[in-house]
C-alpha cells in the first residue's frame, strides 16, 4: 500500500506563481515561447509540398529518410538538450534552438547536393528536437496551475499553425509560378522558415528566465526581477530564500539528492508519457501530414493532371486537412482544463479509431465522387479527433509531471522517445504502404489507438488543476495492479503551500 505524501510546504512565491491570473504578457510570452512549434510544424511539413520536385529521384527507405530525417535529428536535439537546459537554463537554449532552426532552413534553400539537403534536414531536426523538449517545461515552471493546460496546449497550437502556413505558402508559390516549381519554387518553400527563425532569435533574447529554474540555481535576485516581470508583484529576498527553501526541501539540493529525485514514481511518470508520446506517433497522424501531398495529388487530381497539377491538388487537400486540424487544436485548448487530460485523451483515440476505420473503407471500397467524400471526411475527423484528444495532451504532461531538479532530463527523454517513434513510422511507411495498401496502414492505425485507449485508461492518472510540485505524488501513489489514481484522492489535495 502507498503511504501519503506530505503536502508541500507553503511558499507564497510559488503560491503566487500558481495562482497568478494570466496577464496579456503571459500570453505573448508563450506565443514566444512555442514559437518553435511553429517553426517544427512549417519546417517538418514543407517537405511534402516540395518532394514532387527535389531533383534527386529517392524511393523506399531514402525518400523516408529526406521527410524523417528530421525527426532523427530531434531526437538527437531533444536528449542533448535536456541536461544542457537544467545546466544552462531554459532561455538560453531557446535562443540557441532558434539560430539552429535558421541555419538548417537557409542551407535547405541552397542546397546543391542530396547529402547537404539530408544534412540541413537533420540540422533543423536538432533544433526541432530540443525546442520540443524545453518549451513546454518552460511555460509549466510559469504557467498558474490552473490554466497550465491551456498555455502549454499551445506548443500543439503552433505545431499546427506551422503545418498550415507551409502549405499555404506552397500553394501560393507553385498556383503564382507553376514553371518555377522545380527549380526556385521548392527551395524558397524550404527556406522561407529562416524568417520567422530569425525572429525569434531576436526576440527570444528578451524573454525572462524560468523564476523556477533560477530558484533551484540560487539566483535570488533574478528571481525577484522574473516575478516583476510576469506581473506576479514585488516579493522580498526572504520570501525567495523560503521558496528555495521549499524548491530544496522537496526535490532535493545536493547531487546526491538530485540523484535521488529519480523516484519509483519520477520514473514511472517517465515512462507513462514516453509510452502516451509513443502512441502519439505510431497511431499515424503524420502520415496525411506529411506525406499528404504525395500520397493525395493522385487521387484528387485526375489521370490526365500534370506534375504541378498533381501536387497543387494534393496540397490543398492537406491544407483543408491542415485547417481542421487548427481549428480542432483549438478545441483542445479550451477543454484540456476543463475536462482533464486523462478523458479527453481516451475521447480523441476512440474518434481516432472510428475514422481511421472510415477512410480506409474510402479507399479499399468505395469509387467515384462517393470515395473522395469518405475519404476526405475520414482523414479530417480522424486529424481532428486527434488535435482534440491526444496531440497537445502529450506535450503537456511533458511539461507538468516532473520535478524541478530533472524536469529538463525528462522532457528531454520523452521528447527523444517521440522523435524516435516518428523517425521510424515516417521512414518505413513507404515500404508499409506498398506492401499492404494505404487502406491497411489505416486499419492497423484503429487496432493501435485500440492499444492505446488501454493503456491511457490504465495507467494515466489525472494531472488537471494541480500545481508542477505535488503532480508527482500522483505517480508515488499509484499501484502497479490498480487503476490510475485521479487528483480529487490525492492525500493533502487543497492544503499544498497553505490553500
Amino acid at each position: 500500500m502507498a503511504q501519503p505524501v506530505a503536502p508541500a510546504p507553503e511558499s507564497s512565491v510559488l503560491t503566487k506563481l500558481d495562482e497568478q491570473a494570466p496577464s496579456r504578457f503571459y500570453w505573448q510570452l508563450t506565443l514566444l515561447a512555442t514559437l518553435g512549434g511553429f517553426l517544427f510544424g512549417y519546417d517538418t511539413s514543407n517537405i511534402g509540398s516540395a518532394l514532387n520536385f527535389v531533383p534527386y529521384h529517392l524511393h523506399g527507405l531514402a525518400q523516408g529518410y529526406l521527410v524523417a530525417g528530421a525527426s532523427l535529428g530531434a531526437a538527437a536535439g531533444a536528449i542533448l538538450a535536456g541536461p544542457a537546459a537544467d545546466r544552462f537554463g531554459r532561455k538560453t537554449l531557446l535562443i540557441v534552438d532558434a539560430g539552429i532552426y535558421a541555419a538548417g532552413a537557409i542551407l535547405s534553400a541552397v542546397t546543391w547536393h542530396v547529402a547537404v539537403l539530408l544534412f540541413a534536414r537533420t540540422l533543423i531536426g536538432l533544433a526541432i528536437g530540443a525546442d520540443s523538449a524545453i518549451a513546454t517545461a518552460y511555460i509549466a515552471e510559469y504557467a498558474p496551475k490552473g490554466r497550465r493546460g491551456s498555455l502549454t496546449m499551445l506548443q500543439q497550437w503552433m505545431i499546427t499553425v506551422g503545418i498550415l502556413v507551409s502549405y499555404l505558402i506552397a500553394l501560393l508559390i507553385f498556383g503564382l509560378w507553376p514553371a518555377s516549381a522545380a527549380s526556385v519554387g521548392w527551395r524558397l518553400v524550404l527556406g522561407l522558415g529562416a524568417v520567422p527563425a530569425l525572429i525569434g532569435l531576436a526576440m527570444r533574447t528578451t524573454m525572462p528566465e524560468s523564476p523556477r529554474w533560477l530558484l533551484r540555481h540560487g539566483r535570488y535576485d533574478q528571481v525577484r526581477k522574473a516575478m516583476a516581470t510576469l506581473g506576479a508583484g514585488d516579493v522580498s529576498e526572504d520570501e525567495v530564500r523560503r521558496a528555495a527553501q521549499v524548491v530544496e526541501q522537496v526535490e532535493g539540493g545536493s547531487r546526491e539528492q538530485r540523484r535521488r529525485a529519480w523516484t519509483p514514481g519520477v520514473i514511472r511518470a517517465l515512462v507513462v508519457v514516453s509510452v502516451f508520446f509513443i502512441f502519439q506517433q505510431i497511431t499515424g497522424i503524420n502520415v496525411p501530414l506529411y506525406y499528404g501531398p504525395h500520397l493525395l495529388g493522385p487521387i484528387f487530381s485526375g489521370g490526365h493532371a500534370t506534375l504541378v497539377e498533381t501536387t497543387v491538388a494534393g496540397v490543398e487537400v492537406t491544407a483543408i486537412m491542415t485547417a481542421v486540424n487548427v481549428a480542432s487544436t483549438y478545441l483542445g485548448f479550451r477543454w484540456i482544463d476543463k475536462f482533464g487530460r486523462r478523458w479527453l485523451a481516451i475521447g480523441g483515440y476512440t474518434g481516432m479509431v472510428v475514422f481511421a476505420l472510415v477512410s480506409a473503407l474510402g479507399l479499399a471500397v468505395l469509387s467515384g465522387t462517393a470515395r473522395l467524400v469518405v475519404i476526405m471526411i475520414g482523414l479530417d475527423f480522424f486529424i481532428a479527433s486527434f488535435a482534440v484528444g491526444v496531440g497537445g495532451t502529450g506535450w503537456t504532461l511533458q511539461g507538468e509531471v516532473f520535478p524541478t531538479a530533472v524536469r529538463g532530463q525528462a522532457a528531454a527523454f520523452c521528447a527523444m522517445i517521440d522523435w524516435l517513434a516518428n523517425f521510424l513510422l515516417i521512414e518505413v511507411f513507404p515500404v508499409w504502404q506498398n506492401a499492404i495498401s494505404l487502406a491497411g496502414v489505416m486499419v492497423c492505425f484503429a487496432a493501435l489507438c485500440v492499444l492505446a485507449i488501454a493503456f491511457v485508461y490504465r495507467f494515466l492518472p489525472e494531472t488537471k488543476g494541480l500545481p508542477v510540485e505535488d503532480i508527482v505524488r500522483l505517480f508515488e501513489k499509484q499501484k502497479i495492479t490498480g487503476p490510475a489514481p485521479s487528483a480529487e484522492n490525492l492525500p493533502g489535495r487543497g492544503q499544498a503551500r497553505g490553500r
